[in-house]
């Protein structure tokens, strides 16, 4: 899913899903929203994964599983966002599709992913995610989440 245009607070239809990039000094700052929990945290991902590399055209290779224990919701967001750096860093895969879904006990995350070597890079590599103004909550309208990203 590509990124969506910028989103007033308060201004998206209730059930609508998406993700930006906003300004932030040195760093990449997320905003997603969803209306589900399960769709904003992979709104995140793809949030993420766009603000340095272009997955519109590509495929993917293989499909990971990965699975977070239930903890807070700020928890769940910087896990799965550290797991997306940690698979790029270690094994050079993107994810370019996500299903998140909630299982007893935590998540069960379902990454299709590609391999970032044959994707253009348009952005800064993430580093690591900053637990600084991390924040993931229900709003009027679902869910929305927001975290910067170390370049």
């Amino acid at each position: 899913m590509c990124a969506q245009p910028p989103v007033a607070p308060g201004h998206r239809p209730r059930g609508e899903a998406g993700h930006r990039t906003v300004p932030h000094t040195a760093d990449v700052r997320i905003e997603a929203w969803g209306a589900t929990r399960e769709q904003c945290l992979g709104e995140a991902v793809l949030g993420l994964v766009d603000s340095f590399v272009d997955v519109t055209e590509a495929r993917a290779s293989a499909v990971r599983q990965v699975r977070l224990p239930e903890e807070s919701d700020d928890d769940l967001l910087a896990s799965l966002l550290e797991e997306v750096v940690y698979r790029l860093d270690v094994y050079g895969e993107v994810p370019v599709d996500i299903e998140v879904e909630s299982m007893d006990g935590g998540l069960d995350v379902r990454l299709a992913v590609a391999d970032v070597s044959a994707l253009p890079v348009i952005g800064s590599v993430p580093k690591a995610v900053s637990w600084n103004d991390l924040r993931m909550a229900r709003d009027p309208y679902g869910w929305s989440c927001a975290v910067t990203v170390d370049v």
